[in-house]
C-alpha cells in the first residue's frame, strides 16, 4: 500500500494517529497466535509460498521505526501457521545517489523448470516479483529478484524493471504458473484507474500484456493487491471458476476486499455476474491486502491478510496478520460465492491442547447469560453451533465486545465497547467460529458464509468471556491459546 493512501485512510478515521508516536509498551494487546513482527511497522503480506513443508511469509516492513516507511520485505517461516520463526530482512530498500527504491508488495514463485535461468546446480530458484516504488521519480514498476538459498536472501535482477508502463500508480504483481498453458501469469493493478492487467511470460523476465479488466463491482476506492486463483465450485473438478480478489473497499465504502467470480481463458477474465454486482470478502473494517499462497499441495487454496491498525497504537510493534484462511467456492441461492474458514492444517493443533486449556460440551442451555470463567486470557478460539430460542439476539461477550446475531434483523454483528457496530446480513446463523487474540477479532458464520474482522483494545482487567441470549448451544468448544 502506498504511503499517501494509508495516510489518507488514517486521517479520515483517526487524525490523532498521525501525530507523535506513543512509545508506551502495550503487551496486553500483542497477539498470541496471529503473526506480528518482533518490533516496528508491518503491513501487506507478500510472497506467500510453501516450500518443502515450510510456509514462508514475507511482509511489508519498516525495520527502523514503528510507523510506515523504509519499505522492505520482512520474512518469517512456519511449519504449522501458528508458530513463526523470525528471519532477517529478505529484500531491503535500495538506496542510491540518484534514487531510492522501496520494496512494495508482490509475490514469490518456485521456478521448478528454471525458466528464468536463475537456478544453480540443478536446484530451482525462488523468484520474487515486486513493485519498485521510486518516490523521487514518482514512478512504480515491476522488479524481480531471485534466491538460491530457499528464499532467505535475494539478488535483484540486473535487467530490472521487467514491466514498466511509466505510471505513478502501477503495483502489486501476483504471479502464478499455468500448467495447462505453459507460462507464467501476472495480475497487477492500475489503482486509480480501477483496473487490473494480465501479463504472460515464459521466463519471468519478459512480459506480454494479455488484457485488462476493470470498472466493475465497487469503484469507490482505489484497487490494489489483486490475485487470480482457480477453484472448483463445490469441490467438483468439472466446475472450475476463477476467483479474482483485490483490495479496495467494503460494503460501507470502508477499507476491505472485493471479489469477482468468472472464467479465464488464458487471456481474458470474464465476470460471471453483472458488472454492477458487488461481492465482498470480509464485512469488517480492518481486513486488507490479502493474497493466496503459491505452491500449496494440490487442491489447497489458502490466503493471509493484513489487519489494518486504524485504532489505538501498539508498541513496540504495529500491525498484525489474519489467521490463514482456506478458500472455497460454493453454490448458493444467489449464485456461486466465496467461503472462508480458518486453515484446516491448524485444527489438529487445537485438539492436542491439554484438557486444562479447552472446554468441549454439548447441549449447553443458556438463559440470559453463561459465564465461562475458566478463560481469562483474551486469547481464545471458539466454535459453537446453535438452536435459537425465543430471544431476539444471541452470541458471545468477549472482553466487553459483543459478537452476536439479531434474529429479527437477520444481522451478524460486532458491537464495540464504544457503541460502534459492524454488521452484515445473514439469513440465519447456525454456527459461529470466533478468534479473539488480544487485539484482533475474526468471526466466521455458517462455516465461512460470511466473515467479520475487526480490532479490539480491551482494558487489561477486562477478560470476560460469556455466552448470552435465550439459546441452546448444541456444541460449544473453547480453546485457550495463551
Amino acid at each position: 500500500m502506498k504511503k499517501k493512501l494509508f495516510s489518507m485512510l488514517l486521517a479520515g478515521m483517526l487524525p490523532g494517529l498521525l501525530s507523535a508516536q506513543d512509545t508506551t509498551p502495550t503487551p496486553q494487546w500483542r497477539p498470541v497466535y496471529h503473526f506480528t513482527a518482533p518490533k516496528n511497522w508491518l503491513n501487506d503480506p507478500n510472497g506467500l509460498i510453501y516450500l518443502d513443508g515450510v510456509y514462508h511469509l514475507y511482509y511489508q516492513h519498516n525495520p527502523y521505526e514503528n510507523k510506515w516507511g523504509h519499505m522492505s520485505w520482512g520474512h518469517a517461516t512456519s511449519k504449522d501457521l501458528l508458530h513463526w520463526k523470525h528471519l532477517p530482512i529478505a529484500i531491503p530498500e535500495i538506496e542510491r545517489a540518484d534514487t531510492t527504491t522501496w520494496i512494495f508488495s508482490g509475490s514469490a514463485v518456485e521456478d521448478k523448470k528454471n525458466t528464468s535461468g536463475f537456478g544453480k546446480n540443478g536446484k530451482a530458484p525462488v523468484v520474487a516479483i515486486y513493485t519498485a516504488d521510486q518516490p523521487k521519480q514518482q514512478k512504480e514498476s515491476q522488479f524481480i529478484a531471485y534466491s538460491n538459498d530457499g528464499g532467505l536472501t535475494y539478488t535483484n535482477y540486473a535487467g530490472n524493471p521487467v514491466v514498466d508502463v511509466h505510471k505513478k500508480d502501477f503495483r502489486d504483481p501476483n504471479v502464478i504458473w499455468l500448467e495447462d498453458k505453459g507460462y507464467w501469469l501476472m495480475t497487477v493493478a492500475l489503482p486509480t484507474e480501477h483496473k487490473v492487467q494480465f501479463y504472460k511470460s515464459s521466463n519471468l523476465k519478459e512480459w506480454e500484456l494479455l488484457s485488462e479488466f476493470g470498472n466493475q463491482g465497487d469503484t469507490r476506492k482505489i484497487w490494489e493487491c489483486p490475485s487470480l486463483t482457480p477453484l472448483y465450485v463445490d469441490g467438483d473438478p468439472s466446475k472450475k471458476k476463477w476467483l479474482l480478489m483485490l483490495s479496495s473497499g467494503n460494503q460501507d465504502a470502508g477499507t476491505g476486499l472485493q471479489y469477482f467470480i468468472g472464467d479465464f481463458d488464458g487471456k481474458t477474465f470474464t465476470n460471471a455476474n453483472s458488472p454492477e454486482t458487488q461481492l465482498f470478502v470480509d464485512y469488517g473494517h480492518t481486513f486488507y491486502a490479502a493474497i493466496p499462497y503459491n505452491n500449496l499441495p494440490a487442491g489447497q487454496q489458502m490466503m493471509i491478510g493484513w489487519l489494518m491498525p486504524f485504532e489505538t497504537p501498539t508498541y513496540p510493534w504495529r500491525g498484525q496478520m489474519s489467521i490463514a484462511r482456506d478458500l472455497a467456492l460454493k453454490s448458493t441461492q444467489e449464485g456461486v460465492r466465496l467461503y472462508q474458514q480458518p486453515a484446516a492444517v491448524i485444527r489438529p493443533l487445537l485438539d492436542k491442547l491439554p484438557a486444562s486449556k479447552k472446554f468441549i460440551k454439548q447441549g449447553v442451555v443458556v438463559k440470559d447469560k453463561l459465564l465461562l470463567n475458566a478463560f481469562k486470557s483474551n486469547a481464545s478460539w471458539i466454535k459453537a453451533t446453535f438452536t435459537p430460542g425465543t430471544g431476539e439476539e444471541f452470541g458471545f461477550i468477549l472482553a466487553g465486545t459483543t459478537v452476536g446475531y439479531n434474529v429479527k434483523n437477520s444481522e451478524l454483528f460486532i458491537r464495540h465497547i464504544s457503541g460502534d457496530v459492524e454488521k452484515v446480513k445473514v439469513q440465519s446463523v447456525k454456527s459461529l467460529e470466533i478468534l479473539l487474540d488480544k487485539s484482533s477479532l475474526e468471526v466466521f458464520a455458517n462455516d465461512g458464509e460470511k466473515v467479520l474482522t475487526t480490532l479490539v483494545f480491551p482494558e487489561k482487567n477486562n477478560t470476560e468471556l460469556a455466552v448470552f441470549g435465550n439459546v441452546v448451544v448444541d456444541k460449544l468448544s473453547v480453546w485457550d491459546l495463551q
